[in-house]
């Protein structure tokens, strides 16, 4: 995850997502209004702008996002207007007094795309997003039936559905269809679909109830719970006495739910969450389910193919395998109709099901064609079994071993590719861990004292809910810091490795870790309002994404099925034609079996060929794996547009804290003053600095430790009169002796005088990126200690092969400018940006990619 924020390529997209409708990359301002028409004059019209999506069809890059988004800007009344190459959408918000949608359409469509209006919106929101877990789909025809069927409902704005992840995402006008109507439909297209979430700021925990003895005791809780603000949606479960809630987490929280259910009526009911299993659970049992498949298929197949290819040639056994039973009947073929069969009907029944349910709705999948081509050879076979038993002269070749074969091998197939989906969750799992299980809930009096303390599960957490958090911990929610004062590592967001000071009014993000010191966390985000939240969503979005060739796949996909059938059955016809008109050799025909029997041949090895389609199942799956292996690299690749654009990129912009270096400060040099030995000087200088919460302070510590012949916890001196210099350094007593560190600042306001060959060892150190400590002891400079941040060891290798392909690395970081071009220098990177604050990073990157478009 940290990688995720210290790791962007620039290349030829861009994958921002509609947020403030700041355009990427940021152009200058263009005209906003007619000419004649004074800024004072369009101020009278500034409440009546208008937001409008629009589909634009064509873009394969964010150059042509940021075409677009100049030729729209420069129309008159556009006050704003993002193009998001990802959803092939454009956000415009215009005044309709000085342009129209049909203006903004022809201005689109004349930079060479297709563009078409998919609704306008005023200010209130009237807009859903709703996700769906589908379960049966097999290859992309079915996902694109879903997606044709939930498009064509009248209220939907917009469809995806994800084959990898067997997920929908649908955003929906709720006053126009409920959520229940889209859930129907998909089950009528012949698939299982289960309510994921609902809405992008509503949130949904699922409650398991104990003491309900009848289904009026549920309702009467549903009823209960449905009086409460900011409830959504309730659904029950008598049978599995659970409860799901949706719910705005900003207004009313699930401890509230727990306490209106246990104060229900006169029964003693008692409410906890809903042990956590569903799709985790569906998958691994999807894998075991298509592993024991796979094996039967195999333990069948084996025996079929070695005596159709192998122990014909051994001349014991073929003579075994030829004794005729019946005619030409002989004993091999009823062995390999026998061990098929089982292959074909029993472990094959999925696909006759699979068949069924997309022909019912008028459509072809990969089951359609793996039936009709497995039971072409099959029932081949059989009449070629039939035909020898009625026969005495009839020598025919059966293909029981090609059916068998063929169900065996997409099985395996199946396993392997089920396995892969498992791997596109594990990003989404990762994230979700970070969230710490458990949280200590603090019940304040009137005047903010502590007066109770109680574990809870973090899921039950609230809106203004006071939280502590002890060293060590991950911060169990967003929120503001109430009391207490830290060093948090944000990493896992920002990408910085060092820890951020917080104390009284900083705000802490949930997820990162809590390095020192005690916070109270008053909750200011919940739920799914809460950064982490938005983190998984934004992932979750991305695997919804389609990249450009999957989309080409999914179009052909469509008819690809169809096609194979006319294929066939041309094959064959175009044979047996030839046959019957002599058009080829007789001699071509073998002796046992007639010209239509051979056309047959043919147009069945069309189907059967076509049958594993590598076009529908590899495209998604080879995504899938990409991500996959990107996110358990610490890389979070936002969807298959961005990965199949990655070969197109020629700029990478590193971080420098953590990416090129390792992240965690470390002494390098030490440099003595004075007769002191090494292990003396650090004697006194620990015993100060290990009272300090600072993380160069640490590092000090941990050197140290090398002098004490690495012991974990070893014993310091006494320090006394301990005091610490915001912004300066440290200060004590140890053993008698006046022990100031920190820096030249400090060194100066104490009246302390730094001698030349500390000031050239200073010097020396900040050349090297390195950060200089000085140490007075009794009011003299003792020593020097050098910190630094090392460099990983392959990150100079990384740009030198990244600059042998013709890619250019910058570096952006928020260290100051000698560090940064230390750094740079050593890792031979040409372009330096530092001195930058996290928020501005982003910034930054978006400033590079429009120069760079300028290329």
């Amino acid at each position: 995850m940290a990688a995720a924020g210290k790791f962007a390529a620039i290349g030829c997209f861009c994958n921002d997502r509609w947020g403030d409708m700041s355009p990427q990359p940021h152009y200058p301002s263009m005209p906003k209004y007619p000419k004649g028409t004074s800024p004072e004059a369009a101020t009278n019209v500034k409440g009546s702008e208008v937001k409008a999506l629009f589909s634009v069809a064509g873009m394969t890059c964010s150059a042509c996002a940021g075409s677009i988004e100049k030729a729209v800007k420069r129309l008159p009344g556009i006050r704003e207007a993002a193009v998001d190459v990802l959803n092939n959408t454009a956000h415009v918000l215009y005044y309709p007094s000085f342009v129209t949608e049909e203006k903004i359409c022809e201005t689109i469509e004349d930079v060479g795309f297709e563009a078409k209006l998919i609704k306008e919106e005023t200010s209130d929101k009237s807009r859903q997003v709703c996700r769906i877990s589908i379960s049966g789909m097999t290859c992309t025809s079915c996902s694109s039936t879903i997606e044709s069927a939930l498009q064509a409902i009248h209220g939907v704005q917009r469809a995806q559905v994800a084959l990898a992840t067997e997920e929908a995402q649908v955003h929906y006008d709720p006053k126009i269809v409920s959520y229940n109507q889209l859930l129907e439909t998909v089950e009528n297209t012949g698939f299982e679909a289960t309510l994921i979430s609902l809405g992008e700021d509503i949130s949904k925990i699922e409650l398991k109830v104990d003491g309900i003895k009848t289904e009026q005791s549920i309702r009467a809780i549903a009823k209960s719970l449905e009086a409460l603000p900011g409830i959504q949606n309730i659904e029950t479960f008598p049978e599995l006495n659970k409860i799901s809630i949706s719910y705005k987490a900003d207004i009313v929280g699930p401890r509230t739910f727990i306490e209106v259910i246990e104060s229900s009526g006169s029964a003693h009911f008692k409410a906890m969450i809903y042990p956590e299993e569903g799709r985790d659970t569906h998958r691994k049992e999807e894998i075991k389910q298509y592993y024991k498949f796979f094996l039967w298929s195999l333990f069948f197949t084996i025996p079929v193919f070695l005596t159709s290819m192998v122990l014909m040639y051994v001349p014991g056994v073929k003579k075994v395998l030829d004794v005729k039973i019946v005619n030409k009947l002989n004993v091999g073929q009823i062995l390999r109709w026998e061990l098929s069969t089982p292959v074909q009907f029993i472990i094959g029944r999925r696909f006759y099901i699979g068949s069924y349910k997309a022909l019912r709705h008028g459509s072809a999948n990969m089951d359609v064609l793996i039936a009709l081509g497995t039971n072409a050879a099959y029932f081949y076979s059989v009449y070629i079994v039939l035909r020898a038993a009625n026969s005495k002269d009839f020598k025919g070749t059966d293909f029981f071993e090609t059916s068998s074969m063929l169900i065996t091998f997409i099985l395996l197939g199946k396993y392997l590719e089920v396995l892969a989906k498992g791997k596109t969750s594990e990003a989404i799992a990762k994230l979700m861990d970070l969230a710490p299980e458990t949280a200590t809930l603090l019940t304040l009096d009137e005047e903010g004292n502590v007066v109770n303390e109680q574990e809870i599960d973090s899921r039950l957490i609230q809106k203004n809910d006071v939280i502590k958090i002890i060293p060590g911990a991950k911060v169990a929610c967003d929120g503001s810091v109430m009391w207490g004062q830290s060093h948090v590592n944000e990493s896992m967001i920002t990408g910085e490795a060092r820890p951020v000071a917080k104390k009284k009014g900083d705000a802490v993000i949930g997820g990162t870790v809590n390095e020192n010191g005690v916070l109270h966390v008053k909750a200011t985000r919940v739920g799914s309002e809460s950064a982490l939240s938005q983190i998984v969503r934004l992932v979750e979005s991305a695997q919804m994404a389609k990249a450009p060739v999957q989309k080409f796949a999914d179009r052909i996909s469509k008819y690809f099925v169809p096609m194979v059938i006319i294929l066939s059955f041309s094959t064959w016809l175009a044979w047996f034609l030839a046959g019957k008109f002599h058009s080829y050799p007789h001699s071509w025909i073998p002796s046992s079996i007639d010209s239509f029997e051979l056309a047959l041949q043919f147009g069945i090895s069309v189907m059967v060929i076509a049958c594993p389609c590598a076009l529908g199942l590899a495209t998604p799956t080879a995504v899938m794996v990409g991500t996959g292996v990107g996110a358990s690299q610490g890389i979070l690749i936002k969807g298959g547009q961005a990965l199949e654009s990655a070969h197109k990129v020629n700029c990478i912009v590193f971080d420098k804290t953590g990416t090129l270096t390792v992240g965690k400060p470390v002494v390098v040099n030490t440099k003595l003053l004075n007769n002191m030995l090494p292990h003396e000087f650090y004697e006194l200088v620990v015993a100060t600095e290990v009272n300090s919460e600072h993380p160069l302070a640490k590092a000090i510590v941990e050197h140290a430790k090398k002098f004490r012949g690495g012991e974990e916890n070893p014993s310091w001196p006494e320090a006394r009169n301990f005091a610490s210099i915001t912004g300066q350094g440290v200060k004590a007593v140890v053993r008698e002796k006046e022990i100031l560190i920190g820096n030249k600042s400090l060194m100066l306001d104490s009246n302390i005088s730094i001698a030349v060959e500390a000031e050239e060892t200073l010097a020396e150190a900040e050349a090297l990126a390195q950060t200089g400590i000085l140490i007075a002891i009794d009011r003299e400079m003792a020593g020097i200690v050098a910190i630094s941040d090392p460099l990983k060891p392959g990150a100079r290798e990384v740009v030198s092969i990244l600059k042998s392909m013709g890619v250019r690395s910058i570096m952006v970081t928020g260290d100051n400018w000698g560090t940064a071009n230390s750094i740079a220098k050593e890792t031979e990177i040409e372009t330096v940006i530092a001195e930058a604050r996290p928020e501005q990073k982003a910034q930054k990157v978006k400033d590079l990619q429009a120069t760079l478009w300028q290329w």
